[in-house]
């Protein structure tokens, strides 16, 4: 299978999707900070490629991909930019994995209509940064979803302690 790893990170995850389920994965990331954290722990996975730059530009320029995921990294884009652009990325039938936050630090409820909320996050290593973040209720992701050909399989929020303020959503989806 031909993955897509959005927003990838440090890449663990692609690294162990390559090495562990020989996998063959693009990780992308627009940060050149995580970029270089990738592949200076794991350049050397055979059956993984780290990008850097634009997710949405690649994959208006890309082979379509049997699976698209994203560990939070989803969030950050403009729904009505990156929706058509995955759809373009995916072969018909592919799927779309991702989790996107539900509830925020502060507790915030997710927004029901189509707008950002401004956040300040802090990567590692570097000072916090003002971010705009998709936090949408469940209802309008599969309501944007399905606007640009997906069908949503499932939407699931997942607590990670009981006692945690955040909320994430997991969502599948498959292209028609």
């Amino acid at each position: 299978m031909r993955l897509l790893d959005l927003g990838s990170g440090g890449g663990h995850y692609a690294a162990h999707l390559a090495r562990d389920h020989r996998a063959v994965v693009d990780a992308i990331d627009v940060a050149p900070t995580q970029h270089q954290r990738a592949l200076l722990q794991y350049a050397d996975v055979p059956g993984v490629r780290f990008l850097l730059g634009d997710a949405v530009d690649h994959l208006h320029r890309c082979e379509p991909y049997d699976l698209v995921y994203s560990v939070h990294g989803l969030g950050y884009l403009h729904p009505h930019r990156s929706l058509p652009a995955l759809y373009r990325g995916l072969r018909p039938g592919g799927r779309l994995v991702f989790s996107v936050l539900h509830t925020d630090l502060h507790r915030r409820p997710p927004s029901s209509s189509l707008e950002p909320r401004r956040l300040k996050v802090q990567l590692k290593g570097l000072e916090p940064q003002d971010v705009h973040l998709w936090v949408l209720t469940p209802q309008l992701w599969e309501d944007v979803l399905t606007d640009h050909g997906f069908t949503v399989k499932a939407i699931d929020l997942l607590h990670r302690h009981e006692d945690d303020l955040v909320v994430d959503q997991l969502i599948q989806a498959r292209r028609a």
